[in-house]
């Protein structure tokens, strides 16, 4: 496998436009992505109960099984909590790009990312799709400026491709993410589209988008909220001209594996990118009594605005871990847990087998200086593990939410 530096333009038959319509005063916010032959998709949505417009139209889409050609999103505006009004301009963003390209309305889907509860300018989307198709390319630009459309709060914009082989045949899947702040594990929190040439059914996509999601979207946080946008959606043409992948083989495995590398440096990306943020923080957990204990803890470390702050200030307060362990709902043994802390300038242990050790808080300083930081727990309840990512609360994150609508 080829990890490339390049995005959702990379695989075969796929066609990408990003450009500036007017929603915000300067930076691009519209993209378009298009494949000409139809693609399967899969998608994974938020669990908030208050969803936006697009999530709700894309929901049913998907449960009618229908493939899809586009994908159209916009920035600036979430299209969320806005009544009738939101569902009627939403179909309205689907419409007028399907007429465009000839096709259907159900072979378009949508997504916004924004500001909650503002009427979406749809006289500005809508001319800004029938002046933006026209320039739908497969070139690197093409996919540049997608993900550059997609943006928020982001500092910079997040894209990926991986290059495998299945069947003697190249295959390839891109993506790109949005995402800094209400990033909170709880589905993906976030915007992340996929494209990839592989001849897959769409029962196997959507396992294998769910899987992935779970390891990768699922296991990231940065303030604890869930957004009302939020959605994973991966598209696949078929155009690599592989063999079908239909069931659990080792082929899917293979794609699988790409697929998961391809989601856990975007989920990573948009952690190193939160809002605010100083420090990217990983949590190891080796040895939990079952898959879901591990992902549990976990979890709540990230989660733990305690933990968070203590990173922020370089404290080694292992006890606000040990904390957010214990009201988890995880079952482990509290006197066999194991703490590590390691960056590039070194690794510190702080507690051993339940029993806290008294350490250099010199080192400790040394260590917690890193820009990224390994929290490494060690459990003797069983072999389970799990991986997430996080990072720091500072005084900046405040600073850009209480300005947000400024």
């Amino acid at each position: 496998m080829k990890v490339l530096h390049t995005g959702i333009t990379e695989p075969k038959g796929f066609q990408s436009v990003g450009k500036h319509v007017g929603l915000k005063s300067k930076k691009k916010d519209l993209a378009i992505i298009y494949t000409e032959k139809p693609a399967v998709w899969a998608g994974v949505f938020t669990k908030n109960i208050v969803k936006a417009a697009p999530i709700i139209r894309n929901i049913e889409i998907f449960n009618n099984k229908n493939k899809i050609h586009a994908v159209v999103i916009n920035s600036g505006n979430a299209n969320a909590c806005t009544g009738e009004k939101g569902i009627v301009d939403n179909q309205t963003m689907a419409d007028t790009l399907a007429k465009c390209l000839n096709l259907k309305s159900e072979e378009v889907i949508t997504s916004s990312t924004g500001v909650i509860g503002t009427i979406l300018p749809i006289d500005k989307i809508e001319l800004g799709i029938k002046n933006s198709h026209h320039c739908l390319s497969s070139n690197r630009q093409a996919s540049v400026s997608a993900a550059a459309a997609i943006m928020t709060t982001d500092t910079v914009s997040k894209e990926i491709s991986v290059s495998f082989e299945i069947d003697s045949k190249t295959v390839k899947i891109g993506g790109m993410a949005k995402g800094s702040g209400m990033i909170h594990p709880n589905m993906a929190t976030m915007l992340s589209f996929l494209t990839t040439d592989v001849n897959i059914s769409r029962e196997m996509l959507i396992n294998a988008l769910k899987c992935s999601t779970n390891d990768s979207y699922n296991m990231i946080s940065v303030d604890g909220d869930t957004s009302t946008n939020d959605m994973v959606c991966i598209m696949a043409n078929g155009e690599a001209e592989n063999n079908i992948i239909n069931c659990k083989n080792d082929d899917y495995y293979k794609f699988k594996e790409a697929l998961d590398v391809v989601n856990k440096e975007l989920a990573k990306m948009i952690v190193k990118d939160g809002e605010g943020a100083s420090k990217f923080i990983e949590v190891q957990i080796h040895g939990a009594c079952s898959k879901e204990d591990s992902k549990i803890l976990c979890q709540s470390i990230l989660n733990s605005s305690l933990v968070k702050t203590a990173f922020f200030g370089e404290d080694a307060n292992w006890g606000r871990i040990m904390c957010a362990m214990g009201y988890s709902g995880a079952k482990f043994d509290q006197d066999k847990v194991t703490i590590k802390f390691k960056s590039k300038f070194g690794n510190i242990t702080l507690m051993d087998c339940g029993t806290p050790i008294i350490f250099d808080e010199e080192i400790a300083a040394e260590v917690l200086k890193a820009e990224e930081i390994v929290i490494h727990i060690k459990l003797q309840d069983g072999t389970e593990k799990a991986v997430g990512w996080g990072c720091d609360l500072s005084y900046e994150y405040v600073r850009i939410n209480g300005e947000y609508r400024s």
